[in-house]
């Protein structure tokens, strides 16, 4: 899993990213960010899936989302995870 946990003004979230599969229902994120929590324990979870033209979608607390937007995917700390 491609993901990063970040501070960001005292405030520690996960990100993760996603096939853009699951970001199409509502019930497919809230049951993705669930099982995620396991992983991802306290902390909210945002997910992130690219569209057909490679563009960015978030999807998680507003805050956060809006922060998440206005910096480069690449100042993200990515790394990737395994869980077994």
């Amino acid at each position: 899993m491609h993901g990063a946990v970040i501070i960001e003004q005292g405030v520690t979230f996960a990100i993760v990213s996603v096939k853009q599969h699951v970001t199409q229902y509502t019930q497919r994120i809230v049951e993705t960010r669930r099982e995620l929590s396991q992983f991802f324990p306290n902390m909210p979870i945002i997910l992130l899936s690219f569209d057909n033209n490679g563009d960015p979608h978030f999807y998680g607390r507003r805050d956060i989302v809006e922060f998440l937007k206005s910096i480069r995917l690449d100042q993200i700390p990515w790394k990737e995870y395994h869980f077994y």
